[in-house]
């Protein structure tokens, strides 16, 4: 399995690291310029290990804009239940340890970084209460021999909810209150020769900066030709996009987009996961032919405004 090198170049601001010469990253360790893809290994994050040993992961929610605060105990149980049903659709589970400097929002453990075909790209969070969770992602990936390619540095803001892969060369990035232009510039230079186009996309104000809104807001992608949105806060030029490549919007009820419907995590193509609650979503990707899984969130979702996208962090998807 390979194994992260730690020599460092910069390139327009960003820091890359090169993998070793003649080492290439296994299989198992990395892969998947997509989100459709069987998912075969994902990391997640359980809420016990939010913060580090002897103290209480729950206990900062309010500063954390949770909208309340989880009970420890059913959010373990929901989690441990969440593991076991990505384990039964296929992929491999694997969880990160407790680690100084971050918080019950750790969880959520997309955001710190992005998966590309040669190794992960570690974010540079634009909530100040996330800062310390790329690192203490960097420091699980060189234990896991899984290749960190580079890092978002200095003033660049980026987090993982705000990236989506298209295609295996087409990126689409957010322009919101968590990402800025220096780390778009920045995520340019990283994926230079790994993606054709990076597609900027301006985000709505919505509820301001202090909201949890991302790109996977409003688009989850369930098979290369299917995705599903919400259009009222799609902007328009990029869903002119994605109709022009030949993607089926189905579309998310404005009753059901407050509680998560649009965050949904593909597990291979037309085969996803969502968090139950939301029948109307869940009957219209029935109707289009797509195999639905749900799981229980009332404590590991619902507080923080996670979904399933959130709760994973993809480390290996097939073709």
């Amino acid at each position: 399995m390979a194994v992260a090198d730690t020599r460092t170049v910069r390139k327009h601001g960003a820091v890359i690291t090169p993998p070793s010469p003649g080492q290439e990253p296994s299989l198992r360790s990395i892969g998947g310029q997509n989100e459709t893809g069987p998912l075969l290994r994902v990391l997640l994050k359980s809420p016990v290990a939010a913060s580090p040993p002897g103290s209480d992961p729950f206990s900062h929610w309010r500063d954390l804009g949770f909208k309340s605060k989880p009970d420890a105990g059913a959010a373990g149980v929901e989690h441990d239940a969440l593991c076991r049903i990505l384990e039964r659709l296929g992929a491999e589970v694997e969880l990160l340890p407790p680690e100084p400097g971050t918080t019950l929002d750790s969880i959520y453990v997309r955001d710190a970084s992005i998966l590309t075909g040669d190794g992960m790209i570690l974010c540079n969070m634009g909530k100040d209460a996330r800062r310390g969770e790329p690192e203490a992602q960097g420091k699980a990936f060189a234990s896991k021999g899984v290749p960190v390619l580079g890092k978002i540095e200095g003033e660049g803001r980026i987090e993982g909810g705000d990236f989506v892969w298209l295609d295996e060369k087409t990126a689409a990035v957010g322009r919101g209150y968590r990402t800025n232009h220096e780390r778009i510039r920045q995520l340019k230079a990283l994926l230079a020769g790994r993606a054709e186009e990076v597609v900027v996309v301006p985000l709505p104000h919505w509820k301001g900066p202090s909201d949890v809104f991302h790109l996977m807001s409003v688009i989850s992608p369930i098979d290369r030709d299917l995705a599903l949105v919400y259009s009222p806060l799609l902007p328009i030029p990029f869903r002119e996009l994605l109709l022009k490549r030949g993607i089926e919007l189905l579309e998310v009820p404005t009753d059901e987009f407050g509680t998560m419907a649009g965050n949904v995590l593909a597990m291979a193509p037309r085969v996803c996961l969502m968090l139950e609650g939301n029948p109307k979503t869940q009957g219209r990707l029935e109707d289009a032919g797509v195999e639905v899984h749900t799981y229980r969130g009332e404590e590991i979702s619902r507080p923080g405004e996670g979904g399933p996208t959130c709760l994973t962090r993809p480390l290996f998807r097939g073709p």
